[in-house]
């Protein structure tokens, strides 16, 4: 994954997508191989020195501190990173702004809908001022609005902050709207990695995913 880039990953349920996540962040070891960020051998490193780094990651469920508000919710994800309370409170006020959820900064997190509460999640994530932000599956539970709202985040992210995005989602198209390459995985191996174009019209990757999907 390339700063600035969004790469999709996608394929079948249990083709080994979250476990890949999982090795890059730390949460899995992986059986051989290397996981490096910037050339760095990554490792050795435990997650939250990885995220320190720059390797953040988002989960299939939102995991929010449910007693705590909007606004402590992404503080907690911006004071991870070291930097001084007021300002990691300002920065988180500033996410929260720019996901559209200013107005939101002092409710319970428990008490949001669902869309809002997932969005507060991905708020903590780029609170930690992420290099590389990996998303998995950001889009289960929303709804086709919250989905519009989660591509202009997500690319602007890319954009605004020459982040690279590793973007796991079962909504092809999302998927093919928002990627610049897609890479395909099936039992764990990469079947197919290209531009929207070229995985929409591989056949190897509609027989083994997308079927007569329409993308």
């Amino acid at each position: 994954v390339n700063p600035g880039e969004i790469l999709g990953l996608i394929g079948p349920n249990g083709a080994g997508k979250t476990t890949l996540i999982n090795v890059l962040t730390g949460f899995q070891a992986p059986d051989s191989g290397t996981v490096t960020l910037g050339g760095t051998n990554m490792l050795p490193r435990k997650p939250h020195e990885r995220s320190r780094m720059g390797l953040v990651r988002t989960f299939q469920s939102v995991l929010p501190f449910a007693g705590l508000t909007a606004l402590d919710n992404v503080e907690a994800g911006a004071m991870a990173t070291g930097v001084p309370r007021k300002e990691g409170r300002a920065w988180a006020m500033e996410v929260l702004d720019r996901l559209g959820l200013a107005d939101k900064a002092d409710r319970r997190v428990d008490t949001l809908p669902f869309g809002e509460e997932r969005r507060v999640g991905i708020a903590r994530a780029i609170a930690m001022r992420p290099k590389f932000l990996l998303m998995d599956e950001p889009a289960a539970g929303l709804n086709d609005s919250e989905c519009e709202d989660l591509q202009r985040v997500v690319a602007a992210i890319s954009r605004e902050d020459k982040c690279g995005v590793l973007f796991i989602e079962h909504r092809m198209p999302l998927v093919f709207r928002l990627c610049d390459r897609i890479q395909v995985m099936q039992l764990g191996a990469t079947i197919a990695v290209g531009t929207p174009d070229a995985i929409r019209a591989d056949s190897v990757v509609r027989q083994a995913y997308l079927g007569d999907e329409a993308v």
